[in-house]
């Protein structure tokens, strides 16, 4: 079973995948502005426990999985593990009826 995309299809999923890159940068340069931020209103504030680690750390995990959504790198179940298992399923139908 082939995909035929037409133009406006084609544009639609390009249009997609930008603006999920423009998400992903806008999250990474929000990360590289706060964090900074952070460390020094708690140097400032309480230098002898680093709390700042912890939104570092956390954010950074967030970042780490928005980036491999953004790049197609699959973490478990994916879109192309779901249309594979529709088209399985559909070709367990078809060969059930006779």
């Amino acid at each position: 079973m082939k995909t035929y995309y037409t133009e406006e299809n084609k544009y639609i999923k390009a249009k997609k995948r930008v603006d999920n890159l423009k998400g992903f940068y806008s999250n990474l340069l929000s990360y590289c502005l706060v964090i900074p931020f952070l460390i020094f209103i708690n140097l400032m504030t309480s230098p002898n426990y680093k709390w700042f680690w912890w939104p570092m750390f956390g954010w950074g995990i967030g970042i780490i999985f928005h980036a491999f959504g953004v790049f197609n790198h699959k973490i478990g179940l994916g879109k192309e593990w779901e249309e594979r298992k529709i088209r399985e399923y559909m070709n367990e139908d078809n060969y059930n009826k006779f």
